[in-house]
């Protein structure tokens, strides 16, 4: 398998954490940068050992700026900044090893999700915090893909922490503009994707994001995607 150059993830990993407003995922990428920016400040801790489940790119890592002591990433592919190739349900860690697991869009690609969970579980420290985020409304984009994900669901199955809290990333209104724009960006042509890239899609956006300040909707039946925090 060819491998990215470095500067290549850097770019997705600065794209996924402040997306241009060109991103059809811009609205979401947001929301979650904000939601994780809010629970981080809430975490104890100055020296923290983390652990990254899908770990290729590490958009987050920024977040906890000189908080880390020591920063691991798990993933099934190799890469030029995954430290073990691992899955998420045989993580080859000690129990009680991080302070903090940040598992961001993997579940949707792990047949027994509940099986990853209870390894992240695992390898957490009493009190060690996991940030997730989960997909609620997106089209397949790869296989082997198998899950979309509810509140209810995701409470389930982090029913084994403490403390459990989910966020919507986005209300509805914030949804219904990211599946238009995924939609158009996705099955259009190649040649009405780079239009839309520089026209369509900054509209929606924009468009998206004064209407949900406008309206200041609670909504979250048609969300995009849920972060959640757990403290074990």
């Amino acid at each position: 398998m060819r491998s990215i150059p470095d500067a290549q993830l850097l770019r997705q990993a600065q794209e996924r954490l402040h997306p241009p407003l060109s991103n059809p995922n811009w609205l979401v990428l947001r929301s979650r940068r904000q939601i994780f920016e809010k629970w981080i400040a809430l975490i104890p801790g100055k020296a923290l050992r983390i652990l990254d489940v899908g770990g290729r790119l590490q958009p987050y890592r920024p977040l906890f700026a000189e908080r880390v002591e020591q920063y691991y990433a798990a993933d099934l592919a190799r890469g030029p900044l995954v430290n073990v190739v691992a899955s998420a349900g045989q993580l080859p860690f000690a129990s009680d090893s991080f302070d903090v697991v940040v598992c961001t869009q993997v579940l949707e690609y792990v047949a027994r999700p509940q099986e990853a969970v209870a390894e992240m579980h695992r390898v957490l420290k009493a009190g060690g915090s996991l940030l997730l985020s989960v997909p609620s409304v997106f089209p397949r984009d790869s296989d082997p893909e198998y899950w979309r994900f509810l509140p209810s669901g995701v409470r389930m199955m982090l029913s084994g922490f403490t403390q459990v809290e989910i966020e919507a990333e986005g209300s509805s209104i914030a949804g219904l503009f990211r599946t238009l724009n995924v939609w158009a960006f996705v099955f259009g042509p190649s040649w009405l994707r780079l239009l839309l890239r520089y026209t369509g899609i900054p509209m929606l956006n924009a468009l998206g994001y004064l209407a949900e300040t406008a309206i200041d909707s609670k909504n979250d039946q048609f969300t995009a995607n849920f972060s959640a925090w757990a403290r074990k």
